[in-house]
């Protein structure tokens, strides 16, 4: 081949490698930001990375664009491996017209989703942006479409998780939305539809980029994020971290590793972690580490509703989806908020082939006009519809508190779960000893001469006969109450008889879960 060919080949590549140019790439530093290339390097096995349509540009001529150099059309596109397994991946590139999306742009987007789809791999798009690119009016609108159309038609097929690494603003938040994983970077990315300037004209309302849309405001508040990180690198180390909890894609498992741990280990610290007084709080984190392996797992949505947890973790190896009350907060109960974050979890891990361990501590669903206004009745059903539309195996840990509905919403054997274990500390009822006393012995402590005595008299009778786990345990809904320091064992027993679990359910289009 000719020199001055191949010559051409690395000028035109060395231009295209060199993005927006010093200047905006000094800028981007002083940011605390890496470059769409410089976090593709991070997030690939060194080596690995192969990008696609490096030479794509873009053909507006509107409002000078024709005089406008786009390398790479602002996005960087391509494929390689993470842990040695394929990943497909975008970073838009703000050094170039602030990353915005156009035509181009879109396409090479729409390109990585199709071709993720067909081999079976993962995606992770790396957001920063300053949204549509306006010189190129509908065509930009229409590439956001396609986007949306390709990450709703990838959904459940193959995970997709998303970055947000700077600006996202109005129509292209909505693609990290449909994404199943979203990662925020603490301080230097925001999420909005409308950005401060706008609220403050159309409402009157005064709020800072960071309080509108931060990663904390998205991990907290709105649910919209399930990661914050502090850095661009931690962000995408904890990318690296959650491929490995999950398959490429929807017909495999996911990868099963050395357990590193003793899975007939005795946990003799469960005997006496519940307290003596079964209103006494208590920290769920405890119980979770000392029944996975090595003590280590990954929370999802950490700071979002935390009167549930739901966590990845590994039990002999395998993934395991974990949801699990937290008795530290609001008692454990269930909310609105607590029931869409576990019921998304749930189907999460059902689309994957996650088997999930559902740990139970519940007194009930949070009562009050709030949550009946803001619609409780329909956001428990989310918890409900998922339990029962998962086929994945369902391991179910009753460890003090299951009364009433929520005993069911925490996948109860009505609900589809394979086993069912109880502490002896379980208490499995309609409703709490004391609220079942007052309505059961109503007539007999009003006529009694020292109603209070008759009272606690009742209680203590109600607590000894039914806050139990044997009177579940007599019916079936209790396959067996166990040793709490026997759990690990029971567990990864438990997950060993179902790993060959086949479950179908009725052909159909798709369910209709109440939104």
């Amino acid at each position: 081949m000719p020199v001055n060919k191949l010559e051409d080949l690395r000028k035109r590549k060395e231009k295209i490698f060199a993005g927006g140019g010093e200047k905006r790439i000094k800028s981007q530093h002083d940011k605390g930001k890496l470059t769409a290339r410089e976090r593709m390097a991070l997030l690939f096995d060194e080596g690995t990375f192969v990008e696609l349509d490096a030479f794509v540009t873009h053909r507006t001529t509107n409002f000078g664009m024709e005089k406008v150099e786009a390398p790479a059309e602002g996005v960087i596109t391509g494929y390689g491996q993470v842990d040695g397994r394929v990943v497909f991946a975008y970073a838009q590139d703000f050094t170039v017209i602030g990353g915005s999306l156009g035509e181009m742009h879109a396409n090479k987007i729409v390109k990585v989703l199709d071709n993720a789809l067909k081999v079976g791999a993962p995606v992770v798009g790396l957001n920063d942006s300053g949204g549509a690119r306006i010189q190129e009016a509908v065509d930009a609108l229409s590439g956001y479409g396609k986007i949306f159309f390709r990450n709703t038609i990838a959904s459940g097929v193959i995970p997709q998780i998303t970055a947000i690494m700077g600006p996202c603003a109005g129509g292209a938040v909505y693609s990290p939305a449909i994404t199943d994983f979203v990662f925020m970077v603490d301080k230097t990315s925001q999420m909005f539809i409308t950005g401060p300037q706008v609220i403050e004209t159309v409402t009157g309302e005064k709020v800072t980029a960071e309080e509108l849309g931060g990663a904390m405001t998205h991990n907290r508040t709105s649910g919209v994020a399930h990661f914050m990180s502090s850095t661009d690198e931690e962000t995408i180390l904890e990318i690296r971290r959650l491929l490995d909890y999950l398959p490429s894609n929807n017909m495999e498992d996911p990868p099963q590793f050395d357990p590193g741990d003793d899975i007939n280990r005795l946990v003799e610290e469960l005997d006496s972690i519940i307290p003596d007084n079964s209103n006494k709080p208590y920290d769920m984190h405890d119980i979770i580490r000392l029944v996975v392996d090595k003590g280590e797992f990954m929370e999802y949505q950490q700071y979002y509703a935390p009167n549930i947890l739901t966590v990845f973790a590994r039990i002999n190896g395998s993934t395991v989806g974990i949801i699990a009350n937290q008795p530290k907060v609001l008692a454990g109960t269930l909310d609105v908020n607590a029931s869409d974050k576990a019921g998304r979890f749930i189907r999460t891990c059902d689309a994957f082939n996650i088997p999930l361990l559902n740990i139970v501590d519940v007194p009930g669903f949070l009562p009050g006009a709030t949550q009946e206004y803001d619609g409780i009745i329909r956001h428990g059903a989310k918890m409900l519809y998922a339990y029962s539309e998962a086929t994945v195996p369902k391991v179910t840990l009753i460890v003090r508190k299951a009364y009433g509905g929520a005993y069911l919403a925490m996948c109860s054997k009505d609900l589809g779960a394979d086993l069912v274990l109880a502490w002896p500390t379980a208490e499995i009822a309609v409703m709490g000893p004391q609220g079942a006393a007052n309505i059961i012995f109503r007539n007999e402590i009003g006529g009694a001469e020292d109603p209070v005595a008759m009272r606690a008299k009742k209680i203590d009778e109600y607590t000894a006969e039914f806050a139990t786990p044997y009177k579940a345990a007599e019916r079936g809904f209790v396959d067996d109450v166990i040793e709490p320091s026997t759990t690990r064992q029971r567990l990864v027993d438990a997950f060993n008889l179902l790993e060959s679990k086949r479950e179908e359910r009725p052909s159909k289009k798709h369910g209709n879960i109440p939104l």
